[in-house]
């Protein structure tokens, strides 16, 4: 799959899902639960002890299906280089380093940086850039989404950090292509308890959430 297709796939389902924290033994049943939920983008953090094996742990776990598996929190480089190696086909950023996007770029592997303002965003696309990480989106709200595209354009935002079921059909509303989503969507008490049915529930209503924000 090419990363033209991973990006429409991440598009079509409308949710990253943001796997943070999460022990070594537990990554792959929360992120099978997560998937059974109806979330097809499943994002493993980089600054995770071991988040290459957990990444492609996922990975295997869920070939066959129509997952996309990718890193996120990719900071430099040498961080792109070791989660696009361990099987990572998307790679989010909270930063604009374009040094990340230019081995995402050789590599055929979606490319997401973090941007906040219209000379990040431009610098971002110029370099390459698939889609635009808006973060923290709590900090500015839907609203920004429009302030960066008046100038630039039709880019393709996808706002994290703070969406929730209560706001993310605000952030569709203002031209979102998708959204990532941590502990809005993930259920960490369940992951506690190893309660892998509330797992897949938490997910499946945040779905619900973007699936009517976006009817």
């Amino acid at each position: 799959m090419d990363r033209h297709e991973v990006q429409q796939r991440i598009v079509e389902g409308g949710v990253a899902a943001v796997l943070r924290g999460i022990d070594e033994d537990d990554i792959v049943p929360v992120a099978e639960a997560v998937h059974e939920g109806g979330v097809t983008a499943i994002e493993v953090t980089a600054d995770a002890t071991r988040a290459s094996e957990m990444i492609g742990a996922v990975d295997r776990a869920l070939a066959g299906t129509d997952a996309v598996v990718g890193a996120g929190t990719v900071m430099d480089a040498p961080a792109a280089r070791n989660v696009v190696e361990a099987g990572a086909q998307f790679v989010f950023a909270p930063n604009l380093n374009t040094d990340v996007i230019e081995v995402c770029n050789r590599a055929d592997v979606v490319a997401v940086p973090g941007v906040m303002t219209p000379t990040e965003a431009d610098r971002a696309m110029a370099a390459g850039a698939d889609m635009l990480k808006m973060f923290p989106a709590s900090t500015v709200g839907p609203d920004h989404i429009g302030a960066l595209q008046g100038p630039l354009g039709d880019v393709s935002i996808m706002p994290t950090g703070g969406v929730s079921t209560d706001n993310v059909a605000d952030y569709f509303e203002a031209g979102a292509v998708a959204v990532g989503a941590g502990s809005a969507l993930v259920d960490y008490d369940a992951i506690e308890r190893e309660d892998w049915d509330a797992v897949r529930e938490s997910a499946a209503a945040f779905v619900e959430a973007v699936e009517d924000a976006r009817a």
